[in-house]
């Protein structure tokens, strides 16, 4: 009798420390897992500066969809001044090279830039714009270590007489090319999807 009265005791006494320990822990809402801080690297004017420019280039690949040439050199114009307004100097907090490095970049873009002004064939133009993106991306995001929206660089196999590819950026990953664009004159508007993505950036 006294074997069984101990048992039971055990009994009760290991559903009691389940209950009250084991049990009210499981049923406890569990906290929210923290999330990761971002981390900004560049000030709000020196990203707003970046996003102005992606912004003028964006329009002027656009433009090269619809082989608008007007409006590409219009664009094209517009982010040379907003390469300009880009403070570079606070790169220098960073490291020196770093600054010289972005800034020399930015000179060679601005120099292409500059020649697609100067072009009056649509393809010549868009041979300067595949250099501007070649320079861009992943040159001069990687230097200045890009803290904006998310990028695509997209990719056509055939961009110049078929057999010559060519890259451009884009701020969505579906494809629409500015090579081959809406009016080409040998594929019309059939290789307006033509390409792929290659690789991305995304917001930190």
């Amino acid at each position: 009798m006294k074997k069984l009265g101990t048992f039971i005791f055990v009994l009760l006494t290991a559903f009691a420390v389940y209950w009250f320990g084991f049990r009210k822990k499981e049923n406890k809402p569990k906290p929210p897992k923290p999330q990761p801080m971002a981390l900004k690297q560049h000030s709000n004017q020196f990203n707003m500066a970046i996003d102005s420019m992606m912004v003028a280039y964006f329009t002027m690949k656009d433009a090269f969809v619809d082989a608008d040439t007007t409006k590409a050199k219009l664009f094209a114009k517009e982010m040379i001044r907003l390469l300009d307004s880009i403070p570079l100097s606070e790169l220098k907090k960073d490291d020196s090279v770093i600054m010289l490095t972005a800034s020399s970049t930015i000179a060679d873009i601005k120099l292409n830039a500059g020649s697609l002004l100067q072009q009056t064939d649509i393809t010549l133009m868009r041979q300067d714009f595949r250099t501007v993106s070649d320079m861009l991306y992943p040159a001069f995001f990687k230097t200045i270590n890009y803290e904006g929206a998310n990028l695509y660089l997209q990719n056509c196999p055939m961009a110049f007489d078929g057999d010559k590819d060519a890259n451009w950026i884009s701020n969505s990953n579906e494809v629409v090319n500015p090579y081959l664009g809406k009016n080409h004159p040998k594929y019309k508007g059939t290789m307006l999807h033509c390409g792929e993505v290659k690789d991305s950036l995304f917001k930190k």
